[in-house]
């Protein structure tokens, strides 16, 4: 049974992360293009023979309805800046997406972020049910390393299990979900900063790091120098947008952002704006991004779009 395009794929095109701003006309056109490739390729990995109906329609639920496409953009950004083919990424772009949306399944479950909305639509678990929310984030997982593991006749196999065992140490104990568990047991305790510097590099930094790293694997022409710029900034820009998330979890609205605002401090999270204040948090996050641009001096034009998402990160309004 083929996906229902129409109801869950959203078509990103009219809204792109930048709103059409002339200072990112490059990371605009490069956005839509990232979007159709891994929008389509997820419809068609999700129209695999999955015999649960109600699981494969859930699992579309989460990975398809919607999302800003921020990690597969930097997967894509990445094998491109390096001399790459997109089309020899696009099962890692879907890899680090699914993930993505494992985690926000399962972040959003009462038993963990206990959040109604996502996307600016009920969660997986208001529009389904608990069980079916931890049934789809396991499904999404397990796909996430299955895409990884396909055979791609540009890749040498050596290679491709480099990016399992990249996407592994992100997304688990010494990772993602590390800082989950880090962040669960944060609400109400006494962090300082290098406490939350520590979390959110696991949290949000681990998945957005590989992902870079994951790009620049899937081209056979990246260099060591390469790998070590981009990873240079993946850490800064890593962290700079879970800055901009404290920061709009304070300033933002509910229907900007598509979640609820202020989740994080009716939670009583530790966040850079609780502990450095609105003003510093910001200068932090500039900081940040200007790290990351100076890491890519080496590249060529190629790199335009990676450049253009390290200044937009901090300057989003969602």
């Amino acid at each position: 049974m083929a996906i229902q395009k129409n109801l869950y794929l959203t078509t990103m095109t009219a809204d792109p992360l930048t709103r059409n701003s002339s200072a990112y006309q490059v990371l605009d056109s490069f956005l839509v293009q990232c979007q159709q490739r891994v929008n389509q390729s997820l419809t068609q990995h999700l129209d695999r023979d999955i015999p649960s109906k109600s699981l494969r329609t859930a699992m579309a639920y989460a990975c398809l309805n919607g999302g800003k496409r921020i990690r597969p953009l930097l997967v894509y950004g990445s094998v491109q800046a390096t001399g790459g083919d997109l089309a020899c990424a696009d099962n890692a772009a879907c890899a680090v997406e699914l993930i993505h949306s494992y985690s926000l399944v399962h972040d959003d479950l009462p038993s963990m972020d206990n959040d109604d909305l996502r996307r600016g639509k009920p969660s997986l678990h208001k529009a389904f049910d608990e069980a079916t929310a931890i049934l789809v984030g396991d499904a999404l997982q397990s796909l996430a390393f299955q895409l990884l593991g396909e055979p791609i006749p540009a890749l040498d196999p050596g290679m491709q299990l480099k990016m399992v065992h990249v996407l592994a140490e992100a997304a688990g104990a010494a990772g993602m979900v590390s800082g989950q568990s880090l962040d669960f047991q944060g609400s109400g305790q006494k962090f300082n900063l290098t406490m939350l510097e520590a979390m959110h590099r696991s949290k949000t930094g681990a998945l957005i790091s590989a992902s870079v790293k994951l790009g620049a694997l899937s081209s056979p022409r990246s260099t060591a120098a390469q790998l070590e710029a981009l990873g240079e900034y993946a850490r800064n820009i890593g962290l700079a947008f879970q800055i901009q998330d404290d920061i709009l979890d304070v300033t933002g609205d509910t229907k900007t952002l598509g979640k609820p605002q202020g989740s994080d401090q009716g939670l009583d999270k530790p966040t850079y704006v609780s502990l450095l204040g609105l003003e510093a948090a910001r200068a932090k996050a500039v900081e940040l991004s200007d790290k990351a641009l100076n890491s890519l001096r080496a590249f060529s034009d190629l790199a335009a779009p990676l450049r253009e998402l390290a200044t937009y990160t901090v300057k989003r309004m969602h």
